[in-house]
């Protein structure tokens, strides 16, 4: 296996000591940082970018995946909502994150203002009281668009499967 310097800067030795305490071989740390560093500057030509997203109950944890954003939408009643993104992902897969709100309830007074007159105008009463719970928030992914046709609303379905097929990024001759 070949040898190959790298020179470090003074303020940078901590940094690549900490490194090889962690990797147990600073060769190692640096391939895998390499790695990581050239696929993702290597999906960001192709059009991709970095996702984050919230997945769990409440705050919940934190998933990351190289991808584009093909639609997203929504829906709600009086019960909460459920807000969708759709992603495709530099591998071809599709990812679904969904998150759904808690549930929404008003205070037992609230029923009079329902209906009639008041239900356009709202509840102006001093005496209002309401209860949220945490949403949760999910990540699924499938291999085609169609698997996607159960988990989401039909209309977003429709601009999915429109895109799907679209690339990332179109290089203009112009």
């Amino acid at each position: 296996m070949p040898n190959k310097t790298i020179y470090v800067s003074d303020d940078d030795l901590p940094l690549y000591k900490r490194a090889q305490e962690l990797a147990g071989n600073l060769s190692s740390a640096i391939s895998i940082a390499l790695r990581k560093y050239v696929e993702l500057e290597e999906g960001k030509l192709e059009g991709y970018d970095e996702i984050t997203v919230r997945v769990g109950r409440g705050s919940g944890r934190k998933q990351r995946f190289s991808g584009v954003l093909l639609a997203e939408g929504g829906r709600s009643s009086s019960s909460g909502y459920e807000a969708f993104k759709v992603y495709r992902t530099r591998s071809g897969k599709f990812v679904l994150h969904a998150d759904r709100s808690a549930q929404f309830t008003q205070g037992a007074d609230d029923e009079k203002y329902l209906s009639g007159w008041r239900s356009w105008v709202g509840n102006w009463s001093t005496d209002q009281s309401w209860s949220m719970a945490q949403g949760e928030a999910t990540l699924d992914v499938v291999d085609t668009v169609e698997e996607l046709r159960d988990l989401i609303p039909n209309d977003l379905y429709d601009l999915v499967e429109m895109a799907a097929d679209q690339p990332a990024v179109e290089d203009l001759d112009i």
